[in-house]
């Protein structure tokens, strides 16, 4: 029978301006490469690769789902199908990065796709159902990078009734893309207020005159004796998690908030800059939105937000009808609590099937509050259930746990995170965490020991042990 191994493309692209360029250039670049391989031909709305079982990409990048073939056997040795693959990988994680999931049931990895939806796929190939991209936005955008090629960004600032300067995307932007990054024009740490307008005042004096008005130009919600330090505190972002050190930023910092964000700003420890990237489809001429509260009820979030940065918000979750707000304010108030259930080190210990039941229960209160894109709450989520199974010794497990949590913080974050990179370090190595068995080896499994064969409802419930 053989073994497959090949890629799949995860999330699938959308027909938005920027996926349907990104792989016409993907294509065109392909097809330079093999335009004199016997084996490589071109079909009139597909590549045919004439190796192994003959894989295909179409030209247009929605239909696609995998590419692979058998890689074991005298037909794909000697058709060099192998080489192929991996060559057709390495170009496309140059513009898709983390959506591509390759897989070799060499190596006892699968593809996320049952075979009945490839094969559909592939069908759907032999028929164009759309217009190619038009060249006067293609000559616009950039292939590996959401900035266009003439320095015009996929978003543009506006004013916006009620909210000031934000963010307006100017094409079809899908999850995973990077909006944005930018180096802070300087961060500080915690101290009193006279002492930071100081500090700051002595900062600003060394920065370049673009680089002040860029700074002064941003909102102050406290206005009166300390200018300085009241405009950072009103816009200033965490450089990591609970970090106590803030940095403020000439275009992120023009980001407004919703409760129900379509992006995800993360400060990269490693590159030393923040990072926004889209989590949800983001249409052209929608806001671009991140998250400022830290969740629970609206009357909360509200007040929060209030206090904070001075505005009452009317997002499109705040702004439901009564009884849809209660609704998400149950949920709301289900995931802190569920969340907090997850968090205690001692039922991880006494009662781990239990968490992991509860990180179940959470990510489906997570994907129904948050219309399926959840973004980097599943990624932590994720993260917790891989915890409490590597504690107890579970490495199959743990494996599929840190995979989920690889990809769903590589959409929000990049794949060059370092979250991102130490999630998929323990997807490949479970028990390198510092934690393998530190509660119990009663769930003691390795790697290998995934099961095969079944369908997505029974691999779940093997999964979290439903």
């Amino acid at each position: 029978m053989g073994a497959d191994a090949g890629f799949d493309m995860v999330p699938r692209l959308s027909k938005g301006v920027v996926d349907r360029h990104n792989w016409k250039t993907f294509i065109e670049l392909l097809q330079e490469k093999y335009k004199d391989d016997p084996k490589v031909e071109n079909k009139p709305n597909y590549i045919l690769f004439k190796a192994g079982e003959y894989p295909m990409l179409p030209f247009e990048g929605h239909k696609f789902l995998r590419f692979s073939s058998k890689v074991t056997g005298s037909n794909a040795e000697v058709t060099g199908v192998t080489s192929y693959i991996k060559t057709v990988k390495r170009v496309a994680m140059v513009y898709f990065g983390s959506r591509i999931h390759y897989w070799s049931e060499l190596a006892d990895n699968y593809g996320v796709y049952d075979w009945k939806e490839v094969n559909e796929s592939l069908r759907s190939y032999e028929q164009r159902d759309e217009p190619e991209i038009p060249t006067t936005i293609a000559a616009f955008i950039s292939g590996n990078d959401p900035i266009k090629e003439l320095g015009i960004p996929i978003f543009e600032t506006k004013d916006i009734p009620g909210k000031g300067r934000g963010l307006i995307a100017r094409f079809n932007i899908s999850p995973g893309t990077r909006i944005l990054c930018e180096k802070p024009i300087f961060t500080s740490g915690p101290m009193p207020i006279p002492q930071l307008q100081v500090t700051l005042a002595a900062k600003l004096k060394a920065l370049p005159k673009a680089a002040q008005r860029q700074f002064l130009s941003l909102h102050n919600n406290f206005p009166g004796k300390y200018p300085f330090s009241y405009t950072f505190k009103t816009n200033a972002l965490p450089c990591g998690p609970d970090s106590p050190v803030g940095g403020v930023y000439p275009t992120i910092c023009l980001i407004n908030h919703s409760c129900i964000p379509n992006s995800h700003n993360n400060w990269n420890s490693d590159a030393k800059h923040e990072t926004i990237y889209a989590t949800r489809p983001i249409k052209a001429g929608e806001e671009i939105t991140i998250s400022y509260d830290r969740g629970g009820p609206a009357n909360e979030r509200r007040a929060t937000l209030k206090s904070s940065f001075g505005f009452e918000c009317d997002c499109r979750i705040c702004s439901l009808a009564p009884s849809e707000l209660q609704a998400s304010d149950a949920r709301r108030v289900q995931i802190q609590s569920l969340d907090d259930a997850i968090g205690s080190s001692v039922r991880m210990q006494s009662k781990p099937k239990d968490v992991l039941g509860d990180c179940h229960l959470l990510l489906q209160t997570l994907k129904d509050e948050y219309d399926g894109y959840a973004g980097i709450h599943n990624a932590r989520v994720y993260y917790d259930a891989f915890q409490v199974s590597i504690a107890h010794g579970d490495q199959a497990r743990a494996s599929i746990f840190a995979d989920r949590a690889y990809k769903a913080r590589a959409v929000c974050e990049g794949e060059d995170s370092p979250e991102a990179k130490r999630m998929h370090g323990f997807a490949q190595k479970p028990a390198s965490h510092r934690n393998f068995q530190g509660c119990s080896s009663k769930w003691k499994t390795t790697r290998g020991m995934i099961p095969k064969g079944l369908d997505t409802e029974a691999f779940e419930k093997w999964l979290f042990r439903v």
